[in-house]
């Protein structure tokens, strides 16, 4: 899949912006993400909010992914792969 990366937060978050168009199934991806270990911190039908290791990250259900703080592009784009 790939990605455009934008800056976001004064340049502290970066948030990976799938380039095809999809939605994704919030309970499945709330479900996959609580699978892994990651602690969900708020959750609804637009998006989902978790700890990824030190960083928090929103999943929005459009597919995009941002992580706060994160400032290296290739780093974004591993794990919103």
């Amino acid at each position: 899949m790939k990605f455009t990366i934008a800056r976001l937060c004064g340049g502290a978050a970066l948030m990976a912006v799938p380039q095809e168009e999809f939605e994704l199934d919030m309970e499945k991806a709330a479900e996959a993400i609580g699978n892994k270990g990651h602690a969900i911190k708020q959750k609804d039908g637009m998006m989902i909010v978790f700890m990824c290791g030190d960083m928090e990250a929103t999943l929005y259900v459009q597919g995009k992914v941002m992580f706060f703080p994160l400032e290296n592009k290739s780093q974004c784009i591993e794990y919103a792969t």
